[in-house]
């Protein structure tokens, strides 16, 4: 009996996905709650699990197109672990648990197998024939002696050179998550009043303090002390002084919130990410930096879920640690405001008439000035300084 591979549910808001890497081929078996498919939304990227032990006979969508919610994408037909299966989950890479009984056949030589349209992947095969090479001539360096892109890649980059008959244009889809980045971006400059202000801070108070506890911190809570921790405590009680920079615009309201629900800039797999901290004001410096340390670790391989990436009041990006000096960030809709943390130098500043080196990085405030004014944006990024430089003010709300 065959089963539906359908398209789950991902949210109230999603009713089409784009399909993305299968994990699984026509012919193999899966292991009951293994990965087969990875599906991709313009909000995350998630897989869908067998149902069952089974088959796999049918697969209907390819990798790029797109599937409405409840659309059948493939068939799996109910079937017992073949004899000698060593692994029980072989859905994330079926190719792998195939290798060992494909070896003997492929000992005389990829190139001989590399022949069959079977051991050439799809993005291989476009390469080969846009430049009219033979796969024969190509070692594939994938399981079973596939031939991979790269293979393809770097066999053509080995070649002589045709004084540039080699320059080529390759066209991608762009992801759903890359349309809705891009989307949000031009929605929110065509649709805000975006200013930036900038302040330099000097991070010598914070840096100390991570030198002096960082090792009772990471024995403790299993997790490193960073600086997004400082910075969002800094954030939460700027935002508590100053709160319209907490606020959104809905309809012809303002609406203010008593809580902060921060979110983080993160680099994923399939693009840039926000999971959000909820209730930010609540956490404390271990609790920050665990979340933050999981978002990191799961954006990775695109586990965000999508609850984790909706709501948010107030946003924090580091382009620092890609080496950014100084940037404009971009207001995420519908919030208000936006902090970008950017790389630290040391740098001479003048303190009580002393020319010293000081660890100093630039801030960076984008805010909607249809909601913030001026004065209220400057004088929130002060303090967020003055906080960072003084971490005691914290404890001491001054």
């Amino acid at each position: 009996m065959s089963i539906e591979i359908k398209v789950p549910s991902v949210g109230e808001s999603i009713s089409e996905v784009q399909i993305g890497a299968w994990h699984a081929e026509e012919g193999k078996w899966v292991a009951q709650d293994s990965e087969i498919v990875e599906l991709e939304t313009d909000k995350a990227t998630f897989d869908v699990p067998a149902p069952l032990d089974g088959i796999i006979i049918e697969i209907l969508k390819k990798p790029g197109e797109t599937a409405a919610v409840g659309e059948v994408i493939g068939y799996l037909e109910e079937a017992e672990r073949p004899a000698g299966t060593e692994d029980p989950t072989p859905a994330k890479s079926p190719a792998k648990s195939d290798s060992a009984s494909a070896a003997p056949a492929a000992s005389a030589g990829n190139e001989a197998s590399a022949g069959s349209g079977e051991r050439v992947m799809p993005a291989a095969a476009r390469v080969l024939a846009e430049k009219g090479l033979s796969p024969a001539d190509v070692k594939g360096s994938g399981p079973g002696g596939r031939i991979l892109k790269e293979d393809a890649l770097n066999y053509q980059s080995s070649l002589p050179s045709d004084n540039g008959a080699f320059r080529e244009e390759e066209f991608v889809p762009m992801s759903p998550i890359r349309k809705k980045i891009a989307e949000r971006l031009v929605e929110a400059q065509s649709n805000a009043a975006l200013l930036t202000t900038f302040n330099e801070v000097d991070m010598s108070a914070v840096m100390d303090l991570r030198k002096q506890y960082k090792d009772l911190f990471l024995k403790k809570y299993d997790v490193k002390l960073g600086f997004m921790s400082f910075f969002i405590k800094a954030v939460v009680d700027g935002l508590n002084l100053y709160p319209q920079i907490n606020a959104e615009i809905r309809g012809t309201d303002l609406v203010f919130r008593n809580y902060y629900d921060i979110g983080i800039a993160v680099g994923g797999g399939k693009g840039l990410v926000v999971p959000i901290l909820r209730n930010a004001e609540r956490l404390s410096f271990a609790e920050i930096e665990l979340m933050i340390n999981d978002f990191g670790q799961r954006a990775r391989v695109n586990k965000i879920s999508l609850d984790e990436l909706q709501g948010g009041t107030f946003t924090i990006t580091n382009g620092g640690v890609y080496g950014s000096l100084l940037s404009t960030p971009i207001v995420n809709p519908p919030q208000s405001g936006v902090l970008g943390m950017h790389g630290i130098q040391e740098r001479p500043v003048a303190i009580n008439g002393q020319v010293v080196i000081r660890p100093m990085m630039y801030l960076a405030l984008t805010y909607d000035h249809r909601v913030v004014d001026g004065r209220e944006a400057v004088v929130f990024l002060k303090r967020v300084k003055e906080v960072l430089e003084e971490p005691s003010r914290m404890l001491m709300e001054v």
